[in-house]
């Protein structure tokens, strides 16, 4: 049975390989020269064939060695390559990022997240993951997102973090051809028996975007139930309803027929940043740190926090 090649004779073999001089080569690895003929014995003595033919001038490579110097090569490069690989991981500098979003994520925020966190780790790939009014945690819970955007409210679990990006106005959703479209503002008396576009969502989150907790008790008359913001708008300009959502929704999916409006004293609706506490994963905080980083700037058209925000970035 032969011996198992060691890398550390490889890689002197590849040096007196490459030299074609012993002396050259025991420099190079900074070895002594006895030291550097003995090593290479031991590497031919256990693959059991000659890799170099000595004389006392000249030093060149047998058949078997040249196939062992490709071969040497490609093994060295990729033990350097998996220790490098390595290194990296436990860094948090390659590897590979689910951020999980619904609709429009973190509006304006996101571009400059996503570009300032690339510019600092270049090696990670980020890849956006959308998901329906039906996830609330955007991914988390399941453990297909690693990081997410989320609109609160949220039932807090003991392995969630929550952090608060930025605050904006909640706007009323209706057709152009409904007689509330010609409003400047509206208040939730007004419209206290509308039809409404519910989320197909849990109670809780469903609940919020109904705005149930300011109509006084009085139940909510639904005109249609959807899962995406595309199903919503749909519902909305076959005129089975309206809806709520949060002012930036009007720049990134405004569209012909629909009007959005103001709504007097009604709650707003946060964006928030978060993760699972149960997986220490560096690449996971080094983008919360960036997201945090960017919301310190008042980014967000319609930000009613931004002095706020900015404190909690510092």
């Amino acid at each position: 049975m032969h011996t198992p090649l060691e890398l550390r004779l490889l890689r002197y073999f590849v040096a007196v390989a490459e030299e074609l001089h012993f002396g050259r080569a025991a420099a190079r690895l900074h070895i002594a020269q006895p030291s550097l003929s003995v090593q290479i014995r031991k590497l031919e003595h256990g693959i059991g064939t000659a890799l170099l033919l000595r004389t006392s001038r000249h030093v060149e490579l047998t058949a078997a060695g040249e196939v062992l110097l490709g071969e040497a090569r490609r093994l060295l490069d990729a033990a350097d390559r998996a220790a490098e690989l390595t290194r990296a991981a436990a860094h948090g500098a390659r590897g590979s990022l689910v951020v999980g979003f619904q609709a429009n994520a973190a509006a304006e925020l996101t571009p400059k997240i996503l570009s300032a966190f690339q510019v600092r780790h270049p090696g990670i790939q980020v890849e956006m993951r959308s998901h329906d009014f039906s996830d609330p945690y955007v991914g988390l819970a399941t453990g297909s997102s690693d990081v997410a955007f989320v609109r609160p409210p949220l039932l807090m679990q003991d392995w969630l973090a929550v952090e608060t990006l930025f605050v904006e106005p909640r706007l009323l959703v209706v057709s152009s051809e409904c007689s509330l479209a010609q409003f400047d503002e509206v208040t939730l008396e007004q419209l206290a028996d509308q039809p409404f576009v519910a989320r197909r969502a849990p109670d809780y989150w469903r609940d919020f975007w109904l705005a149930t907790d300011a109509r006084d008790g009085r139940p909510v008359q639904l005109g249609a139930e959807v899962t995406t913001v595309d199903e919503c708008f749909e519902a909305i300009l076959a005129r089975r309803g309206m809806a709520f959502t949060q002012a930036s929704t009007q720049r990134f999916y405004d569209r012909p027929g629909l009007a959005f409006i103001p709504v007097r004293e009604l709650s707003a609706s946060s964006l928030s940043i978060a993760w699972r506490t149960d997986m220490d994963v560096p690449v996971v905080h080094r983008f919360v740190e960036t997201a945090r980083a960017a919301a310190a700037w008042p980014s967000v058209p319609g930000d009613l926090n931004s002095s706020t925000l900015r404190a909690l970035g510092s």
